[in-house]
Parts: C-alpha cells; structure tokens; sequence
C-alpha cells in the first residue's frame, strides 16, 4: 500500500460523564496527548466537569445521555454513535465503562470499525455472577486494556479473556504537577496556616472519601497503639458525601481513645501536592483493592514515605522495603507496627527511600508513558487495516 494511503487512527473515546475521577482524567489526558501528535480524536460523554478542557484542546465533545442504563437509552445512543462515527470518519472505539460500552460496541459494529476497551475497575458480579453478562461487553474490545496485575487477574478468572487480547497500561500520576520541587514555600505556607497544622509533630495523611472501605477506623486504630509516641498528628482528607454517621464514629472513636487533638479533618482542597509536601507520611489503608491505587503512587512521587495495603493496585505502584511499606490489608497491629518504623526512620534511609519512590514513579507511571503505550494500542489496530 502506498505511503499516501496509509490509514491513520481516528478515535472515539466513549464514557458516562466528564466528572473529575481516575477514567475522566485518562480519557482527557489521552484525548491531550492524540491532539498533540496531530490525531484526529473525540469524546463522548454526558458531559460535566471537564468539558472544558476537552474544549480547550479542541477536541470535539459529543453529548449524549451515556451514563443511562435504560435499554431503550442503550440503543438510541448506539445509533446516535453510529452516525457520528460515519459522519467524522472515526475508525476505533475506545470504551471505558460498561453501560456506555454497550451502546460503543454496537455502535462499532454497525459502521464496521475497531471496537476497544479500557478495564478501569473490578466490576461486581451480582447473585450468581448474574451482573458477568453485562459486564461481558468489556472483554469484547479487540484490545482490553487493564490499568493493573490485579486488574488483569479479575479479568482472566472471571471473563476467561484470552490473554492475547490484554494490554497491561498503567494509569498515570501527573509528575509536573507532583513534584515536591515545585511547591512553592507561599503555598506551603498557605496550606499549614489554613488548616493550623502543626509544625512539631510528623504529619500522616491519608486522603480518600469517608467511607469505611478507605481504612480511615483502621488507621485510627492502629495509631491508638502507638499514641503515647506523641510525635505525630493525621490528616484526614476527603469529604463523607452525606455519611455523617460515618464521621461522627470516626470522632467517636478518637474521644475513645483520648487522641482529641492529634487529628485534623479536611473535606476538600485543591491543592493535593502542597498538602502531601506539608506531611511526612501517606497512607493508603483501603480493605478492599484498588484498581491502581493513585494516592499511593502520588505520595511516592511527591518523595514521600508511603504505607499501602497488600492488596490490588499498589501491589504494582510501590516496591515494599524500597520505595515505601506494605502492610496486610485490614490489620491495625501490622499498620502500627509500620508507622512505628516509618516515623523512626534515621534520616539517611528516609532519604534514600524518598529519591528511591521518586525515581520510580517517573520511570514507571508518566502520563507519557501512559499514552504512548494508548497510542501504540491504536496504531496496531489500523495497522492490520494497512496490510
């Protein structure tokens, strides 16, 4: 075929809404990256949040009811799709959550172009696995990309997906952004004046919604069994959305355990990295596994000692006893026992596990990485259309 004739991807990427999570953030950054390298690309969506930026960048946003779940929905938005795909010429689908997924693989089919999807979570099964033939649609992909070993794992047990067709890509943490040389002294000042955190005690922070599974009670626990240290203060970041019951036992149980005063609660800042730089320990306590586990990953970035539970993404994202600690997922004693050595670490070590965390978030989890990785994806697609 002739130079002039080779097909070049064009990509739709299909998801619920344009909110700020994990699968937002991935599908802009991609959408930046194709933009970048003079690919034609668009997105559809419901919209939200994050229109803009996709605006911004001058690429297309199609708005469609696609977080809908009604069959009628379903297929309405498949031929909505279908005609956009024709219309803008698009040649591979890129889907990256189930109910949209349905409507982009039919869609897909009927204008007879590459369908692929991204596994961004373990989707539950429901009674008797009843939920496995909805979820199906998300091994359909040509590519399946799997942001996890835990991701990739879920999927071959319980989709019994060839694992040929599984592309192992990482999510991204942005290191522009979480970069502890590029918080500025104002911002650091800004951020330990505006929550009055204290400046004499290490500072162990944990961000995440307030919700159980996020290990805000276990790490409250685990802290009780070394209190008497008295050399250290928790943060707690992250809104309860409505769970007050939630928070009042989270309260309850400091009362209990006399440790008034060494927690601060913050529901929400916009300024992530000078808040982990203001602190010396992150925690990620999840009981229940991540797909990638972004906060543990940012922690190490910003050259922080980063404790993570044994389980699901961070399995991937932090090397135990190099770039931080694991310890058994839902176990206090294991958690305190921990932070005992992280808040004992002699200065030498925690430098060398601050560089250590630092070098290998840059070599492995790059938004670069990530897309290139994407782009790869896309090309050997198209190109199996070039031969």
């Amino acid at each position: 075929m002739s130079k002039d004739k080779v097909k070049e991807p064009v990509i739709l990427q299909v998801l619920p809404e344009l909110g700020q999570g994990g699968v937002e953030l991935g599908t802009v950054q991609i959408a930046e990256h194709l933009t970048e390298n003079g690919i034609r690309n668009y997105v559809a969506s419901q919209g939200g949040r994050m229109e803009f930026q996709l605006e911004r960048m001058g690429v297309k946003h199609f708005k469609l009811p696609l977080k809908s779940k009604n069959p009628f929905k379903i297929f309405q938005n498949a031929d909505k799709l279908a005609e956009i795909i024709k219309k803008e010429g698009i040649n591979i689908v890129h889907a990256r959550s189930r109910a949209p997924a349905w409507s982009a693989y039919l869609a897909a089919k009927k204008a007879g172009v590459h369908y692929m999807t991204t596994f961004h979570g373990t989707y539950g099964l429901g009674p008797k696995g009843l939920k496995k033939l909805y979820n199906q649609v998300m091994t359909f992909g040509e590519k399946v990309i799997v942001i996890s070993s835990h991701i990739k794992r879920h999927v071959l047990e319980n989709y019994h997906t060839p694992e040929e067709k599984l592309v192992f890509i990482h999510r991204c943490v942005d290191v522009e952004k979480f970069n502890p040389a590029a918080v500025t002294p104002e911002r650091l000042k800004t951020m330990i004046e505006q929550y009055e955190l204290p400046t004499d005690k290490k500072l162990i922070l944990l961000i995440g919604r307030l919700t159980r599974w996020k290990g805000q009670e276990l790490l409250i626990d685990a802290l009780a069994k070394i209190k008497d240290r008295g050399d250290f203060h928790c943060v707690f970041t992250g809104d309860d959305q409505g769970r007050t019951k939630y928070t009042e036992g989270l309260v309850a149980k400091i009362k209990e355990y006399n440790m008034q005063g060494m927690f601060t609660f913050i529901k929400h800042t916009d300024d992530v990295p000078a808040l982990m730089k203001a602190c010396d320990i992150v925690v990620s306590a999840s009981i229940e596994p991540e797909a990638f586990g972004r906060i543990a990953a940012e922690g190490e970035a910003m050259g922080k000692i980063v404790l993570a539970s044994n389980i699901g993404g961070s399995l991937d994202n932090l090397k135990d006893g190099i770039t931080g600690r694991h310890f058994i997922s839902g176990n206090a004693e294991d958690l305190s026992q921990k932070l005992d050595w992280a808040l004992s670490l002699p200065e030498a070590e925690h430098k060398k596990i601050s560089q250590a965390a630092e070098n290998f978030v840059k070599e492995n989890f790059t938004k670069q990485i990530m897309c290139d990785k994407t782009l790869t994806v896309y090309r050997s697609l198209v190109d199996n259309d070039n031969n």
